[in-house]
């Protein structure tokens, strides 16, 4: 990939530098010119961008004592590619003490014995520097054709990895969200096998991140599609020795390979037909076929375990034209397919336009610790899934049914997750799982009269004082039960001061009766609290 680029070796071969002498930096002449700058000026920070071919006469840079060093040292941290010097104006020879500088840092020094032309130097130099950037896009149009083309011929992928290996001559290797491994050289198949246990094992989230592997660095390139990640590209070289040109191939390349696994995906969804029935027939505890279901879903086994997740966004959907569904309902299911893959699950999915069903089926290892944490990082890819108007995560509501083994119990964790979802879009409890909703396990399925009943014999008295003084004594007393009795907390956590408390309590206690308190009694009105606010936030 050198040949694009515009060298302080190449330069030296120009006419013009026919009786100019390198005196230092002879390890640096590979150094690549990005432009050139005629600088005279006292203070020049701000007018370098790193990579230029720097002509002076000097006066600025007084390279014939020492204290040209500190100038000398500013150029090196700023990058710059070279110095060029004219002698005899302002400069009649380099101080040995700057050659010794230069030459340690590998930093190229040009002389000029004789007075030159700087505006010829700039011209010739840009001339070859924009022809060269030229050559860069027209080799760059034509890979990028190449790989588009080879995108469309059967083993794409393996052929898009070849074409790589022959512009870098480095190692490449490409593993899929599915753990499918593609590489070139096929000499390397042993090796590229290793390296996928190994990074299985410190899988990294960060684009161009760098791995290193049996001893050699390889540098990672993201393959996004639909807003995901469907795997990554592995290029054995380190991301600081690739250039901006060598990312601009390689982010081609990895277009080129998400457009093959985007149509593989996309013929893989639009077979899923006869998923979509059976997690459909599960969930509503309908007979089916257990040949059709191990098509979809693992066997059942010792340590095979699964929970149903329901997602549901009722208020977008409503936007979606009817022409339009069945493509946005494919890419759904390719979007949350790739997600619950990355975390080794095994998803069986059914999308219609009010809610979503997952059925997350995964192998727990016997020293595994608890699964939420999981499910937690799948929720939280969900709602960070934004790709146009294809699926808008953070507007979801997303319910986690109880952990189970046996598929006859999916219709009973259909209600578990239906039952979150009714919580969470009530606004009474921020929770993800089944098993943290308390209470409202028991409540939420009881008839509106049972509960009005309930909430009347326990908070009748309070609820109607309430009504006719305004004072919120039904928020008071939740608190107070909440924090066991603690006024201190109590008063806290409602902003008011104690005196004040004392007096809700007061009056709590004369409605309520003495006893509020009393074990039998509180467990109760906690529970006539709970339908309370089911009642007021139901939604019919």
């Amino acid at each position: 990939m050198g040949n694009f680029k515009v060298t302080v070796r190449d330069i030296l071969k120009r006419k013009l530098f026919k009786g100019a002498t390198l005196i230092t930096g002879e390890k640096g002449v590979d150094r690549e010119i990005k432009w050139t700058h005629i600088l005279e000026m006292e203070a020049f920070d701000s007018f370098i961008n790193g990579g230029e071919l720097i002509l002076t006469t000097g006066s600025n840079m007084p390279l014939d004592s020492k204290d040209g060093i500190s100038k000398l040292k500013k150029l090196i941290e700023l990058e710059v590619a070279g110095l060029c010097m004219e002698l005899g104006t302002h400069v009649q020879e380099i101080e040995p003490a700057i050659i010794e500088f230069a030459n340690h840092h590998d930093f190229p020094i040009i002389i000029f014995p004789d007075v030159v032309k700087f505006v010829d130097i700039t011209q010739d130099l840009h001339t070859i520097i924009i022809n060269s950037h030229h050559e860069q896009l027209k080799h760059l149009h034509d890979l990028s054709n190449a790989f588009n083309e080879l995108s469309l011929e059967p083993n794409g992928i393996l052929k898009i990895l070849k074409k790589l290996y022959e512009s870098f001559r480095l190692n490449v290797l490409l593993i899929s969200d599915d753990k499918q491994l593609f590489y070139y050289p096929l000499r390397n198949k042993d090796q590229a096998e290793s390296i996928l246990s190994l990074i299985n094992e410190k899988r990294e989230v960060e684009p161009y991140h760098e791995v290193l592997l049996h001893g050699d660095y390889y540098t990672a390139f993201p393959i996004k599609g639909l807003g995901s990640s469907w795997g990554d590209l592995y290029i054995q070289q380190r991301s600081g020795e690739l250039d901006e040109f060598a990312f601009s191939i390689i982010d081609r390349a990895t277009l080129a390979i998400a457009q093959i696994m985007l149509r593989n995906k996309t013929i893989e969804e639009r077979k899923q037909n006869q998923e979509e029935n059976l997690v459909q027939q599960l969930l509503h505890g309908e007979e089916y076929e257990s040949s059709a279901a191990l098509k979809f879903l693992p066997a059942p086994a010792e340590n095979l375990y699964y929970r149903l997740i329901m997602i549901e966004n009722s208020s977008y959907h409503k936007e979606i034209r009817d022409e339009d569904w069945e493509e946005i309902k494919l890419q759904q299911s390719i979007i949350l397919r790739s997600i619950f893959k990355r975390y080794n699950f095994f998803p069986a999915i059914s999308i219609t336009k009010n809610n979503i069903a997952v059925i997350a089926s995964y192998y727990k290892s016997s020293y595994a610790t608890s699964d939420t944490n999981t499910f937690t990082l799948i929720t939280e890819a969900i709602k960070n899934s934004h790709k146009d108007n294809i699926f808008r995560g953070k507007d979801c509501y997303i319910g986690v049914s109880s952990l189970q083994k046996d598929y006859s119990k999916l219709s009973k964790c259909y209600d578990e997750a239906s039952a979150v979802l009714a919580i969470q879009k009530m606004d009474i409890l921020d929770i993800l799982f089944f098993e943290d909703i308390g209470i409202y396990r028991l409540l939420i399925n009881l008839p509106k009269q049972e509960l009005e009943a309930y909430v009347s014999d326990y908070l009748g008295p309070l609820l109607d004082h309430q009504q006719q003084t305004k004072n919120d004594l039904l928020q008071t007393l939740a608190v107070y039960l909440e924090t066991m009795g603690s006024k201190k907390e109590t008063s806290e956590r409602l902003s008011i001061v104690r005196q004040t408390l004392y007096h809700r309590l007061e009056k709590i206690e004369e409605l309520m009766g003495e006893d509020f308190m009393n074990p039998t009694n509180r467990q109760a009105i906690e529970l006539a609290i709970g339908a309370y606010a089911l009642l007021d936030r139901r939604i019919e």
